[in-house]
């Protein structure tokens, strides 16, 4: 059976999730957002990403390279793996495997994403013998 899997780039940088909220008040209660970076990344992505015809819905492996214009930035896909909900997968409770690296690129920062499936409760080789 051939492994399904999809390919693709986000340009732009991703705002980091735990550091991209802030304080309002609505209607009288203190609640707290995305910051306006986030959610105009979000929106970036949406324009950008292709909505798969058939979304993925057994467990999923995701790759990165995320590129950020600076040094600054932590190495954050939390965004990013939120952004794919109901474009490339269901729901990111699939993603049972990460592999996420920082690059740099001060010109054109972007991401660099591959999803394919994985076989359900999958463990490499090199982590089982050490797993117990």
């Amino acid at each position: 059976m051939a492994r399904k899997v999809h390919e693709f780039v986000i340009h732009g940088e991703p705002a980091s999730k735990a550091n991209s909220r802030k304080i309002v008040r609505i209607k009288g209660r203190t609640v707290s957002i995305k910051s306006d970076k986030a959610r105009n990344y979000v929106k970036e992505f949406c324009q950008q990403c292709e909505r798969l015809d058939e979304l993925m819905t057994g467990d999923v492996c995701v790759e990165m390279l995320i590129y950020y214009s600076t040094r600054r930035p932590d190495l954050d896909e939390s965004l990013i793996l939120d952004c794919m909900q109901g474009y490339i997968y269901e729901n990111d409770r699939q993603v049972k495997e990460k592999h996420i690296y920082w690059g740099l690129d001060k010109r054109a920062p972007r991401t660099v994403i591959r999803v394919s499936a994985v076989a359900s409760g999958y463990v490499p080789s090199n982590l089982r013998r050490i797993s117990g």
